[in-house]
This record gives structure tokens, C-alpha cells and sequence, in this order.
């Protein structure tokens, strides 16, 4: 027995033996991470195995760098790639806690553009446990730091070196094989980063994304002419004629886009403790006047907001890696719904209370033709005024409204609210309603904010009515993601008074509020089903704006010929027949799995499925190669970026100056603001201090 643990000793004492050591320590951690930080999805005897297999081919590949080296250097390389690559993990574990997809360079490119505040959204899903990921790395330095494995010096021969190389590479190559014998078209069909996680593993498909981002700027410079006509070939067959009933009912409003932040359909009419958690959005909601949609699907990837707004104003889907207006909003050409309106008289301006750099809105929204982007620098900045990623909704959209009443009608308005966003925290003095009790904090304070923009929406609309905008307005409410992701479906069943939250339940959970209200608009709750691709197409004909020359992929929602199919980023999709969510699909009506497809089912999902595969391969194509500036349909002329600025002092000169078109709701009131009412307990207080300030 002695001699048994004497020969175990000499071998870690060996580099062979650290080596072992240090891939099988890797290799546990990282299983271990695979099967308690991520959902995989993973089915059968064969997924499982190549859950079990997958890590250790790379982990010899990258491991295998440090036997190129002699002595203390192989030790220092190995553990430093040890830690970088647990360092990647723990990144991953982190971010797909709350968004359920793993990092992507492009999303790494973009980081900038979103990471104002992000440090308390990251400390709000940290858990202790997360931190495990760096145990194996702590253990190796301390057993080499205190000698109880010695470092030897001797040198390994080069072909052994690169016997591991080999061996690693002909592992993957077995493991990709076996990955192709489950899934076909793994790397070219797939639109779901979690089955190339869960075949092929982290570190490759780390590599996998990194040749996707390089074929994109590839393919942006090798794009022709010709490459659109298959676009338009396909929009041409697959049309919809707008519906003639709503035609140019709204033909001459303002249009307001209210950008509610992550709020999710469940909302409208959910009660808390016998309160209603949204009383306002809720009257608006069952208003005769106001068109809603009960059916209506977030159809979000990794940009969440910058996606939604994507498709709203563009009717393009968002990329499946990263944020397209963060890659492509400052250099592509778009035909987007400020440009298009523009050139049919309006005047358009977006409002948002953070930084104009957020999601690249500064340089994306000149290529949309934004003629006003009002941010940070336009608004109040006191004690308590902002939370998370901007000023608190209340003091935003009262600061908004001494702009809109200068606006020259009829006007494009777009405000973004914040308050409701990850992680739904709220000041006492806010707070208006208990948090919910599913003990999860991530979903607990989410009716406390959800409560706070409602009100601000009360206010908002009652200020519409004393200006006398309501009469003059079409005013659109969209969700424009998730609130609470799929990684807290204990939580969720709780809320919504159900024993489970399996994946179907999650698909019909992406519902998002569609309300387009207006005065005199034949309204009632709609139960088509579709997306935030059908906005724009929807709205551009109840304005009587003609767009069937355009390149969007949505559909008039009013449309008879409307498709139900709602494509999800990742090439699942829902419609009132079906839903699909992987490998598995389900009756939408009962929620049960279908274990074998009819002929007649068969036939219905096939062709489901091949619109979402065309039509997100198409859209990205439309992204990718940057299609739109080859083509521009009848009468409408090229975005002319450099026209437009946002510098402030510019922007109220301007501003002023177009008060001289008489048609501005303050000129309208000789010059006298409209008094915003708003209870917002931050004001109180500066107001009171302000005044204490001027008796002294």
C-alpha cells in the first residue's frame, strides 16, 4: 500500500502527472458547471455523453500549449490557461443566468454601449456558488506553492507534446462526428448557441462563434448588387395585403411609441394582494378605442432591447449574436420607420433618460433618420433621480413633454422608459405595492417597478388629454422583451399560481403587450398571433403610408393574409396550432407534447418551420452583406447621415427655429407650456429643499 501511494506521488510529481491532474480537475468543474449552470436541453444516452466527453478534447488542446514548454514555465502557462479559460466560464455562467444564451464577440464588441450600471445587474444574479469554477485553479497554485507537488524540471520531447496536440484534435474530430450523427447541420442550420454548447462544448464553440464574426466582416466586403433579389424574389411572394378597413385611419396623428421595458403580457389584469399591479395600462388595455393584442411575442436574441427596437422600426430581425445596432447601426443602410415617415412630413425625435452611446442609439438612430435623439444631458439631475439604466420614468417623461409640445406636428415620438429593467429594484418611497413571495429577488420586486412605470403612464396620459394631443395621437404601447427569464421558472410557477414552468409554458411567457390606442380607432383585443416584426408594416398602414415596396419582414397584423407563424431568434417559433421549442413540439391549446406527428401536422410545421428558417436567414443576409444599400424602393430617398445632429445647443436652436411652422402644440397655446402633473417624490423633496434654500 505504501508503495502504491509512493507511485502515485512520483507521478504528480511528474509534469505528465500535473498535467492529469490539472485536465481532470478542469474537466469535473466544467461538467459540473454544464450540468447545474446551464439548461442544455439535453436528451437521450447520446447527448449525455458527449456532455460528459466534449470538454476534455479542447481542454487537452489548450492544456497541451504548456508541454511546448521547459520547467516552471509549463506550470505557470498551464495554470494561467487554467485560469483564463475558468475565468470565460464563470462569464458565461453569469450571463446566461439571466439572459439564457451564452457571450459572443459581437456582444463582447458592443459591451461599451450597454455597460453603464451593468456592475449592479451583475452583482444582483452572482451566486456563491458560481465561484466554484476557480477551486480547481486555487488547489493547483497551492499544491505547487507549498510543494506538496513538485515542480519537475526535466524536460517532456517534443513528439509527445504534440501527441497530446493530435490526440486532442482526433477527439474532436470523433466528437464532432458523433455530435452530426444526433444533430445535422450542427455549425450551418442551427440557430440555438445551446446545442453548440451542449455537443461540441464552451471552448469550442467559443471558436465557432469567433469564425462567425470574422465571416460576417467577410462577408459585408464581398457583397454584391445581386445578392437582394433573392430577398425581394421571397417578400414577393409571400405578401400581405394590408387590411382596407384600417387603411389611413390614422392618417396625419402623432404617433407615440411607449417603450415599456420589460414588461411582459401576464401583467395586463394581474393582481397582487388584491391590488392590480398595472391599473392604468390595464384600463387602456380593455379602452374600445384601443386595438391590443393578446397574442403578441417578444421575438428578442442576445440585443433584447436593441432587437426590439430593430424590428419595430425596421421590421428586420435582430442578429443571432450580439446587437446588430451596436455592429451595423452606424455603417448600414436601413429604410427605417423615422426616415420613411420623414419624407411623408413628420417630424421624428426619440427620448431616452441615459446616455445617447447606449446600444450605439447616438450613431444608429442618424442612420435611421432620427431628426431629434433627446438623452441625459436634455433632463433633470437631483438627489434619487435616476435608477439603474436612466432617469426614474416619472421624471423622464415629465422632462419629455416641454420637448413634444415643441415638436412640429405631426411628429414620430419613440420614449424609452427604464425603471422596469433587471434588476427591479425601487427606492422605499416609491414603492407602491408588496413584492411578490416566490423567494426569488430577481422576481419579487418586479411588480414594485412594473407598478412604478404604470403610474408614470397614468400621468403621462392625462397630460396627453390637458394638451389636447390625445385627439391628434396614435399612441402604441409595446413590451419589447422578457422580464424574467427561463432560469427562474420555480419562481415564475409560483407567480402565476401554476405546479410547474416547463419549456412550452416559457414559449407562451414571451407574450408582450401590442396596445395601439387613439381616439375613435374601432378597437377590442385581438387574438392574432404574431411579433414585433409586424409593427412597422401594421402601423405604416393605419398612418395610410404605402410600403409594399419596402424590405420587411413583418406582415400588417389587420391583414387577412397575416402569418401566425411567430419566429423566434433562435429558429423555434409559435403559432396557434403549434410550438416549437428545440426538438419538441406541442399543441399550443393544451400545452401537451406531440410524441408523433400526423402527416397532416407533419406537413404544417414543415412548412412553419421553413418560413423561420427563410425568413431570419434572409434578414441576416439583409444585416450581414448590408443588402439595403443596393436597393431603394419608389419614393424614398437615402438616410444622409451627416445631415443630423444631437448636440444639445444645435438641437434647441433647431428646435426653436421650427416653432416658426405654427403647428407645435406650444405655439398652438400662444408660447404657454402645458402644466405636467406627476407625484414623483423625488421633485417634492428638491422642490422643498430649493424653497428652505431661497427663505435663508
Amino acid at each position: 500500500m505504501r508503495h502504491l501511494g509512493s507511485k502515485i506521488r512520483a507521478f504528480f510529481n511528474s509534469r505528465l502527472g500535473f498535467f492529469v491532474l490539472a485536465i481532470a480537475l478542469f474537466w469535473a468543474k466544467t461538467y459540473w458547471a454544464y450540468s447545474n449552470k446551464f439548461n442544455l436541453g439535453v436528451k437521450g444516452s447520446m447527448q449525455q455523453m458527449l456532455l460528459v466527453l466534449n470538454p476534455i478534447p479542447t481542454t487537452l488542446l489548450l492544456f497541451g500549449i504548456a508541454l511546448y514548454l521547459s520547467g516552471r514555465k509549463s506550470y505557470i502557462v498551464m495554470v494561467i490557461i487554467d485560469a483564463l479559460t475558468s475565468v470565460w466560464l464563470f462569464a458565461n455562467i453569469l450571463y446566461y443566468r439571466e439572459f439564457s444564451d451564452f457571450l459572443t464577440f459581437a456582444l463582447i464588441k458592443g459591451s461599451g454601449a450597454v455597460s453603464n450600471n451593468l456592475s449592479k445587474g451583475v452583482f444582483g444574479i452572482m451566486r456563491g456558488s458560481d465561484w466554484l469554477v476557480f477551486l480547481d485553479v486555487a488547489f493547483l497554485i497551492i499544491v505547487l506553492a507549498t510543494h506538496l507537488i513538485r515542480i519537475d524540471i526535466r524536460p517532456i520531447k517534443k513528439r509527445f507534446a504534440i501527441g497530446v496536440s493530435v490526440l486532442a484534435v482526433m477527439l474532436f474530430g470523433a466528437n464532432l462526428s458523433m455530435a452530426y450523427s444526433d444533430r445535422s447541420g450542427l455549425l450551418t442550420r442551427t440557430f440555438d448557441n445551446n446545442y453548440i454548447v451542449k455537443y461540441l462544448g464552451l471552448n469550442a464553440y467559443t471558436v465557432v462563434d469567433g469564425v462567425k464574426t470574422a465571416q460576417t466582416s467577410a462577408t459585408k466586403a464581398n457583397a454584391k448588387a445581386s445578392d437582394i433579389n433573392s430577398v425581394l424574389d421571397y417578400l414577393k411572394k409571400n405578401p400581405a395585403t394590408p387590411n382596407a378597413e384600417y387603411a389611413g385611419v390614422a392618417k396625419g396623428k402623432n404617433v407615440f411609441i411607449i417603450h415599456l421595458e420589460s414588461f411582459q403580457q401576464f401583467l395586463i389584469d394581474y393582481k397582487w394582494k388584491g391590488q392590480e399591479v398595472t391599473p392604468n395600462l390595464n384600463k387602456l388595455y380593455h379602452q374600445n378605442d384601443t386595438l391590443s393584442f393578446d397574442n403578441f411575442f417578444n421575438q428578442v436574441g442576445q440585443g433584447k432591447t436593441a432587437d426590439a427596437e430593430m424590428m419595430l422600426e425596421n421590421s428586420l430581425f435582430g442578429l443571432p449574436e450580439g446587437s446588430a445596432m451596436v455592429s451595423d447601426g452606424t455603417t448600414n443602410t436601413f429604410q427605417a420607420a423615422p426616415a420613411i415617415l420623414d419624407q411623408n412630413g413628420y417630424t421624428t425625435a426619440a427620448f431616452h433618460g441615459d446616455v445617447p452611446s447606449f446600444w450605439n442609439r447616438d450613431n444608429t438612430y442618424k442612420s435611421w433618420g432620427y431628426d431629434y435623439w433627446f438623452t441625459k444631458n436634455y433632463f433633470s439631475s437631483g438627489k434619487d433621480y435616476n435608477v439603474g439604466y436612466g432617469l426614474k420614468d416619472k421624471i423622464f417623461l415629465k422632462d419629455s413633454a416641454q420637448y413634444i409640445e415643441q415638436l412640429p406636428q405631426p411628429f414620430y415620438a419613440k420614449l424609452i422608459t427604464v425603471t422596469n429593467h433587471y434588476p427591479y429594484t425601487l427606492d422605499k418611497q416609491n414603492q407602491t405595492i408588496e413584492k411578490t413571495d416566490t423567494g426569488d429577488d430577481t422576481v419579487d420586486g418586479y411588480v414594485q417597478t412594473a407598478r412604478y412605470l404604470d403610474q408614470s403612464i397614468g400621468e403621462f396620459m392625462t397630460w396627453l388629454k390637458q394638451s389636447g394631443l390625445d385627439k391628434k395621437s396614435m399612441v402604441v404601447f409595446y413590451g419589447d422583451h422578457y422580464g424574467i427569464s427561463a432560469n427562474h421558472k420555480k419562481a415564475v410557477a409560483k407567480l402565476l399560481g401554476k405546479k410547474t414552468f416547463n419549456n412550452y409554458d416559457n414559449a407562451q411567457f414571451q407574450r408582450v403587450p401590442l396596445m395601439i390606442h387613439m381616439d375613435g380607432l374601432k378597437g377590442g383585443i385581438n387574438h392574432t398571433y404574431g411579433g414585433e416584426i409586424d409593427v412597422l408594416p401594421t402601423l405604416l398602414n393605419l398612418l395610410g403610408v404605402k410600403h409594399s415596396g419596402y424590405v420587411q419582414f413583418g406582415t400588417d397584423l389587420l391583414s387577412p393574409q397575416h402569418s401566425q407563424t411567430v419566429a423566434f431568434r433562435n429558429g423555434d417559433f409559435v403559432t396557434p396550432q403549434f410550438t416549437k421549442v428545440g426538438s419538441t413540439y406541442y399543441d399550443t391549446g393544451t400545452g401537451k407534447v406531440i410524441k408523433q406527428l400526423s402527416a397532416a401536422q407533419k406537413a404544417i410545421i414543415d412548412k412553419a418551420t421553413n418560413q423561420v428558417t427563410t425568413e431570419l436567414s434572409l434578414s441576416d443576409r439583409v444585416m450581414n452583406e448590408d443588402l439595403l444599400r443596393f436597393y431603394t424602393p419608389n419614393g424614398f430617398m437615402k438616410v444622409d447621415k451627416s445631415s443630423f445632429s444631437y448636440n444639445k445647443k444645435k438641437a434647441l436652436t433647431k428646435l426653436k427655429k421650427s416653432q416658426k411652422e405654427q403647428t407645435s402644440v406650444l405655439y398652438q397655446n400662444q408660447n404657454k407650456s402645458i402644466p405636467y402633473q406627476t407625484d414623483a417624490p423625488e421633485l417634492q423633496t428638491n422642490a422643498a429643499a430649493s424653497t428652505s434654500s431661497s427663505a435663508k
